[in-house]
């Protein structure tokens, strides 16, 4: 492994010296996730790349203008050692081999996993700034994180909605997910983790039509061939369920992409009103909110 380091690296030299920038490491990002959270909280010139997902449209978590401002790289040693960077921050399936030979070239290598809440999203902001020497920046991104959930909180006793995120081919977004989270601080409860399902499940069209939301919302391409079940005319039949399309940007990361999911998903709540038609009895008992007595001001 050390000659091929050598041989990506040239002439058998290290890589020229990272120049810090007030004591700050040079970084380079791998994960679309990560790129969000580092272009918010790194220091001017800090960054010297990011994904190349995040120069794509399709896989960006942040805006795509933004994430051009700074070089893409695909994930190669080669590449990434030309950067000469102090820290490189990728996810748990950045190959061994590859993290090997990074640390041989005497580069950090921090690991990220996925977030599944808001809590862990949180702390995961303020590993990647703790790790980059931006603890200051990583506090003021949670608060800014922690004051768009608090406006995106709805009224006090407003019946929560029930809610499905329809992914492609028919997944949805289960319990122990972020966005599972992010729907309970806005107002919602998650249809598909009443149901007892987790992250990738698959709902059938035929369970969906038996026990439909009050909202469902979509983040494939109705023109794509495995996404054609979210267009799927008998759909259409539910006149007490609204369909609206989900950015799946949304969906997966946390950090400052918090943010936009919870104005969206609080746009979506207040278009929906406080009382539905499925808020009945029943539709409390399967939610499982028909644990204490009803108030006066509950919906019947």
């Amino acid at each position: 492994m050390a000659g091929v380091v050598l041989a990506l690296v040239g002439c058998g030299q290290p890589p020229a010296p990272a120049v810090r920038l007030a004591g700050r490491p040079s970084v380079v990002s791998l994960n679309p996730c990560s790129d969000a959270i580092m272009a918010e909280v790194a220091a001017p010139g800090q960054l010297r790349a990011v994904s190349h997902y995040s120069h794509d449209p399709a896989s960006s978590s942040m805006g795509v203008a933004e994430a051009r401002r700074y070089p893409a790289v695909s994930g190669s040693v080669e590449e990434i050692a030309k950067l000469a960077p102090d820290i490189v921050i990728a996810d748990v399936f950045l190959p061994a081999p590859t993290v090997q030979a990074l640390r041989d070239l005497g580069i950090e290598v921090v690991m990220i996993g996925s977030v599944n809440s808001v809590a862990s999203s949180e702390a995961q902001v303020r590993e990647l700034a703790g790790a980059t020497g931006n603890v200051q920046a990583g506090e003021a991104l949670v608060q800014k994180i922690e004051q768009a959930l608090r406006r995106a909180a709805p009224p006090a006793r407003t019946f929560p909605a029930s809610a499905l995120v329809w992914e492609s081919g028919g997944i949805v977004a289960g319990d122990t997910t972020l966005i599972a989270d992010l729907l309970r601080r806005t107002g919602f409860v998650n249809a598909a983790a009443a149901r007892g399902m987790r992250q990738a499940d698959y709902l059938p069209l035929e369970a969906m039509l038996a026990d439909p939301p009050q909202v469902i919302l979509t983040t494939g391409s109705e023109q794509a061939q495995e996404d054609r079940l979210l267009s799927h005319p008998a759909l259409t039949a539910l006149k007490d369920t609204r369909r609206e399309k989900f950015d799946s940007a949304l969906l997966w990361c946390g950090g400052p992409t918090i943010v936009r999911a919870a104005e969206e998903l609080a746009r979506l709540r207040r278009t929906i009103g406080g009382t539905a038609p499925q808020a009945t009895r029943e539709a409390r008992g399967r939610l499982g909110l028909a644990k204490r007595p009803r108030a006066p001001s509950d919906p019947v």
